[in-house]
């Protein structure tokens, strides 16, 4: 797996020493806060509604034990006991104080990590699959090439200054499990003539002005990523907009001009930094792929777990949920869902992340990852440590049986946090959740996508829910929208909304409704509400939420 290389490691202990210097000028009043401002962006700090807030950089979502050590660590004694998984595979911590943070930040290089460029207006954390390596419909590992592209991006001169944040996403698998079609850029790994290129995505993006992204490149090679890359994001560069921060992304850029005009001007400047590009990047590709070795895995039988499944209603609910298939047999990725009924989604303890740490050296290779679902996915643990694991999970509150379904909700901090939020997030989630368990209709119901923003930011990604909740302010009363048929995976789609918004006390009801009239209009069990809701069409599940207005049609 993936080491940092010395040089980063000092690069990023300078970054920290240069923090540190701008902190003292705040704190002693030589700098303003909004003189302040740029320099704390560029090392991933934000003014929240409460106290500052880290972002931490977990690159494309993988983290070696140490490392989760030490964000348990800065739990513990930065913070207030826990973090918080982003939807960008990241960490946040919410309540640093300003004096620690440079502190922070040196701990963290200690073992390779840091916060550059998880905010301000620049290329940010690559992501991709959580079971990127592991997965079995994998045309080959995307981190390799996720590195790549970090590497090549961080501190990049032409590209610290952009109109504004830039998010590029690369998939491996048959299944897109990355959501490549919501990014800036997304790359989907494909193979022609039995060589490996990528499908080339670009002008996808969420917020207040929710796009896909299109087609640019059906097949660029490998050897030509990164010109090909860096020519999109010159062409944008020059191209988008500064006059207007809402109309400043990519995906404006494309809608206005027309991708046919945005490939033939990144056709045209890829052909100019192809001649001219000085990258070794084949050279650091082999590198990449030997850190990202598959491990040694274990040929043991699987007799336990199957003795365990048949005498354990609990673990085999565990397993027939929280279990992603492996390209190896007698493996399995497990997920470890931070969504229990009433908590916090994506909130992680100390103790807790000390245990994955723990679980991963035992029983994982020592490889862990962070999902975009604000999730932990252990990815190569072979069945006959699952029993322990499990065990080991329930006892810390982390065995909870509901991967993909009702009660694993992606949610925003919201109002709870966010200065920018304009309605709460996690009560709605929290809810929701509850609600569901306790009616027993949780398992029944199945996989389910649902997703909450706080603000039409859309840091919870509800347009791409299967049912997706927009928190918006109604002269000063929290008012909910909700969004039917989104989806990021199997045909990537924008939600759209389904009528008027909800009174915080009502959104519980109407999903209620939602949800009862989808049980009762399913062809079969295995028909999920999403499948369902292609099959029908809005209007049953309109009528559902707004049964008055159904009455007097």
């Amino acid at each position: 797996m993936f080491d940092a290389r010395p040089v980063d490691t000092d690069y990023v202990r300078h970054r920290a020493a240069q923090f540190r210097a701008q902190v003292e000028r705040r704190l002693d009043g030589s700098l303003t806060e909004e003189e302040f401002r740029p320099l704390r962006l560029m090392n991933g700090v934000y003014l929240q509604l409460h106290a500052y807030m880290l972002r931490i950089a977990i690159p494309y979502g993988t983290i070696r034990p140490d490392q989760m050590r030490m964000l348990a660590h800065l739990a513990q004694h930065y913070d207030k006991g826990y973090g918080h998984w982003t939807t960008r595979q990241n960490i946040q911590f919410n309540w640093p104080k300003l004096v620690d943070i440079p502190d922070m930040l040196d701990h963290l290089a200690s073992v390779g990590m840091h916060a550059i460029q998880t905010s301000g207006n620049t290329i940010r954390n690559t992501t991709t699959d959580a079971f990127a390596g592991a997965a079995p419909d994998e045309i080959a590992d995307p981190r390799p090439y996720a590195e790549l592209l970090r590497s090549w991006s961080t501190d990049h001169a032409e590209f610290q200054f952009l109109p504004r944040k830039f998010k590029i996403a690369i998939s491996g698998g048959a299944r897109d499990r990355a959501i490549v079609a919501a990014h800036d850029i997304g790359l989907r790994l494909a193979l022609r003539d039995g060589k490996i290129g990528f499908e080339v995505w670009i002008g996808g993006g969420l917020g207040r002005t929710p796009l896909l992204g299109q087609v640019v490149r059906d097949f660029l090679p490998e050897e030509d990523l990164l010109p090909y890359v860096e020519a999109i994001v010159a062409t944008y560069n020059l191209a988008g907009r500064r006059d207007n921060k809402y109309k400043a992304r990519i995906k404006i850029t494309v809608s206005e001009r027309g991708i046919d005009t945005m490939r033939a001007e990144i056709e045209e400047e890829f052909l100019r930094r192809r001649r001219d590009f000085r990258g070794v990047d084949q050279e650091a590709l082999a590198q990449f792929r030997d850190r990202f070795a598959p491990p040694s895995f274990r040929n043991a039988p699987t007799d336990d777990y199957e003795a365990e499944r048949a005498a354990n209603p609990a673990f085999r609910s565990w397993t027939d949920t929280n279990l992603h298939p492996h390209r190896v047999e007698g493996y399995a990725s497990v997920i470890v869902t931070f969504k229990a009924h009433g908590k916090t989604p994506g909130d992680a303890s100390a103790e807790q992340m000390r245990l994955l740490a723990d679980l991963a050296e035992e029983y994982g290779h020592g490889d862990i990852r962070i999902s975009h679902d604000q999730n932990v996915v252990l990815p190569h643990i072979h069945k006959s440590g699952l029993p322990a694991i499990y065990a080991a999970l329930r006892e810390a509150g982390l065995a909870v049986a509901n991967a993909g379904l009702t009660s694993d909700i992606i949610a925003c901090p919201g109002m709870d946090y966010c200065t920018l939020a304009t309605a709460r997030s996690i009560p709605i989630a929290q809810e929701i959740a509850t609600h569901f368990r306790d009616e027993g209709l949780e398992d029944e119901i199945g996989k389910m996508s649902i997703r909450i923003s706080g603000c039409i930011n859309a840091c919870g990604h509800h347009h791409l829910g299967h049912i997706g909740i927009l928190g918006l302010d109604r002269a000063g009363v929290e008012n909910y929208q909700i969004t039917l048929g989104g989806d990021g995976y199997d045909i990537p789609a924008i939600g759209q909304r389904a009528g008027a918004g909800f009174p915080a006390e009502e959104v519980v009801p109407a999903i209620d409704r939602l949800m009862r009239a989808y049980l009762e209009l399913r062809e079969e069990p295995s028909e999920r509400f999403i499948d369902a809701y292609r099959r029908l069409g809005p209007a049953p599940f309109k009528a559902a939420l707004y049964p008055a207005e159904a009455a007097n049609a």
